[in-house]
């Protein structure tokens, strides 16, 4: 190479090899075969060469394999017809250093023609150290790691492998050493460590962590909006955890996991790197957590639509089986109430033995199937008049003998009536007074009032306000001492399948069932609590002056017996079970039309037999059903009395709720009991 001009005092060539190698961009000397000949310091450092593998290197080595035949191309156009190219006229280019890995680049072409040397001077300046090209690379590298947690929640089997992986991913886009996620405990008093990557040896996957008022995690949780924490350890009147300052972390970030306005949890990142996070990270994070969060949600929300569509299906089995279970238990318990009246029964120890067992068996089953259709809540109310000074008397005897002996259960009740199902109204008032003592671990107060209001209070329900009661309502409220719940868990407290406790001890129903019996009999249900100043739970039924009085026997009827004579229309498709409601029927002495189907009964009673009495099943196999059959008799013979027989409450569903219901098994006493009722209703 020629020097050039000579400087005063000076060796030129040293001037020039210092300025070479002191230049700081890396200089590349290039022949016209495109074979480095010289390089200085910086392509070393760039290049991640020995000076000595770079000096008859060929360039094209230096450029990624996929556009290496488009630059030999480009150089052996340019060799043609060299020319000078300045810094800035391109960014979108990549060197490819000496480990694989790329770098972009932007290059300045210096011809040496003109000076009479075959070379080219090639200076190179990687752009990843320009601030705006570190902000436009680092927004890449977060959006890159946003798709690939996309992908991850696609491919994750379920949301806990997501769950586990999304700290580290996050922690490898921040380039943390810690990062973890917190989930808000159903009791939003805790935050549980849900996943994490670098925690403290004392802290561990499903740790509770309680909610410090003023704390970064208590801000986000109750303002759901991010906290930052950074440079000396304290912004926005937020300090750095003591734990986490000894272990050398003094910068922090958390963003709440939150979907359509409910804050599940936080996303939080720590690192040992002063003012380590910006804005930039903040969007990262946040688009991180929401993605999370719906996918979340999405889960929980599957979750609960498979459990209720289990419980449906179910509830739909458990009805029929309960229906067919119910007529064989008649039919067996028939029988054997026969038996009892046979001469062997009263003659033979043994017979009575057997008999009796059995009996008891058929009792035991009967109540079985009560249980599976209360599960799958398919029975009719009953409504009557209930005695709430004495219902709630005997409530809280029960309740002194059976709850924790360190809760004191006080009553202070009027003398009122309600309309409601009594069976139904008591199983209520016990689910919430276990709740409430579930809320007491530690003992505390219980207390139950009952008194009567003129209206409901402003309760929202899905299907608008309900009529008012034209005698007002009666109020019956239980109040614990416990530990209360938070906005969050109070709003969502009547849902189905929501419940504070743990996996395995609550299905979430109980007070969703509260909610549905208080607004079927006419009422509502009202929830007043907060953290720490306990629960009150308010039942709201319709008040009644006095109990309904029951018609008078028909006339010629003995007291508690139905008429000698009276003609009975039963219908019922089960061969056996009609036979043994003939039999019950026989033995009060009436005169019997049995029919197997609907058609059949029509059939008598478009002829001239007088009816006294219509007893039919409701499912009577294919054609109309005994409430259809009910409407038409009633139709043609106004005034007729009518019971119904089901061993499937909830078919009555689908019929007016005027018929009396006579649930199957049932005993000869029940149906003549039954039948006084209807025969009396309809004389009144």
């Amino acid at each position: 190479m020629t020097p050039g001009p000579s400087l005063p005092g000076m060796d030129s060539g040293a001037v020039f090899r210092s300025l070479f190698a002191a230049y700081p961009d890396a200089l590349l000397l290039v022949d016209r075969q495109g074979v480095i000949r010289l390089a200085n310091p910086m392509a070393v450092e760039l290049l991640g060469y020995a000076a000595a593998e770079l000096e008859g290197l060929p360039v094209d080595q230096l450029v990624p394999d996929a556009i290496r035949p488009r630059h030999a191309a480009y150089r052996q156009a340019y060799a043609t017809q060299p020319r000078a190219r300045p810094m800035g006229t391109q960014i979108d280019l990549v060197a490819r250093r000496r480990d694989g890995s790329e770098v972009m680049v932007e290059i300045a072409l210096s011809p040496l023609q003109d000076h009479g040397l075959p070379y080219v001077v090639a200076a190179i300046r990687s752009v990843a150290e320009y601030p705006r090209v570190k902000q436009a690379l680092q927004r890449a590298r977060y959006a890159e790691h946003v798709a690939q947690f996309g992908r991850l929640a696609v491919d994750a089997p379920d949301t806990q492998t997501l769950m586990a992986r999304t700290p580290a991913l996050a922690a490898e886009a921040l380039q943390v050493e810690m990062a973890k996620i917190l989930m808000l405990e159903p009791n939003g008093r805790e935050l549980r460590i849900s996943a994490g990557i670098g925690l403290l040896p004392e802290e561990a996957v499903g740790d509770r962590l309680a909610i410090e008022p003023g704390s970064p995690a208590g801000h986000v949780v109750a303002q759901g909006r991010p906290v930052l924490v950074s440079g000396d350890g304290q912004e926005g009147g937020f300090a750095m955890a003591a734990p986490y300052r000894r272990a050398g972390f003094v910068c922090e970030l958390s963003v709440p996991l939150s979907d359509r306005g409910r804050t599940l949890g936080a996303l939080t990142v720590r690192s040992r790197t002063p003012r380590r996070f910006g804005e930039d990270e903040v969007r990262f994070l946040e688009s991180l957590s929401s993605m999370l969060a719906t996918v979340l949600q999405r889960s929980s929300s599957e979750e609960a639509l498979q459990h209720a569509q289990r419980l449906e299906s179910v509830g739909q089995l458990t009805g029929g089986v309960a229906h067919d279970f119910n007529n064989l238990l008649t039919v067996i318990s028939g029988n054997l109430q026969v038996l009892e009246d046979a001469p062997a029964y009263a003659q033979d120890p043994l017979v009575r033995q057997v008999v009796n067992a059995a009996s008891r068996a058929t009792r035991r089953g009967a109540e079985l199937t009560g249980k599976l259709l209360a599960f799958s809540r398919r029975q009719v109310l009953q409504p009557a008049v209930v005695d709430t000074l004495a219902l709630l008397n005997s409530l809280t005897d029960m309740l002194r003998r059976t709850l924790d002996q360190r809760l004191t259960i006080s009553l202070d009740a009027q003398a009122l009536h309600c309309l409601a199902d009594p069976v139904q109204l008591e199983s209520a008032l016990l689910n919430v007074a276990i709740n409430a003592r579930d809320a007491m671990p530690q003992g505390g107060t219980l207390a139950i009032t009952c008194r009567a209001v003129d209206t409901l209070p402003a309760v929202p329900a899905p299907e608008g306000p309900a009529a008012p009661a034209a005698g007002g309502y009666v109020a019956i409220a239980i109040s614990d001492t416990g530990v209360g719940m938070p906005e969050t868990v109070r709003e969502r407290a009547f849902e189905p399948f929501f419940t504070t406790k743990e996996a395995g001890r609550g299905t979430g129903l109980g007070l969703s069932t509260v909610y549905g019996f208080a607004t079927q009999s006419g009422g509502t249900v009202a929830l007043d609590s907060s953290p720490g100043a306990g629960t009150s739970v308010t039942l709201y039924l319709p008040r009644v002056d006095a109990p309904a009085a029951i018609g008078t026997p028909p006339e010629g009827a003995r007291p508690g017996r139905v008429p000698p004579g009276l003609r009975v229309l039963l219908v019922e498709d089960d061969t056996e079970v009609r036979q043994v409601v003939q039999a019950f029927l026989a033995a009060m002495a009436c005169e019997v039309i049995d029919c197997a189907s609907a058609d059949d009964a029509l059939a008598v009673l478009d002829s001239d037999t007088p009816v006294h009495l219509l007893l039919s099943d409701i499912v009577l196999g294919a054609g109309m059903r005994g409430t259809e059959l009910a409407e038409v008799a009633r139709a043609q013979l106004p005034g007729l009395p009518v019971l119904l027989m089901s061993g499937y409450s909830s078919d009555l569903l689908e019929g007016p709720h005027e018929w009396e219901l006579l649930s199957k098994p049932y005993t000869r006493a029940d149906l003549e009991r039954a039948m006084l009722r209807v025969l009396g209703a309809a004389s009144a």
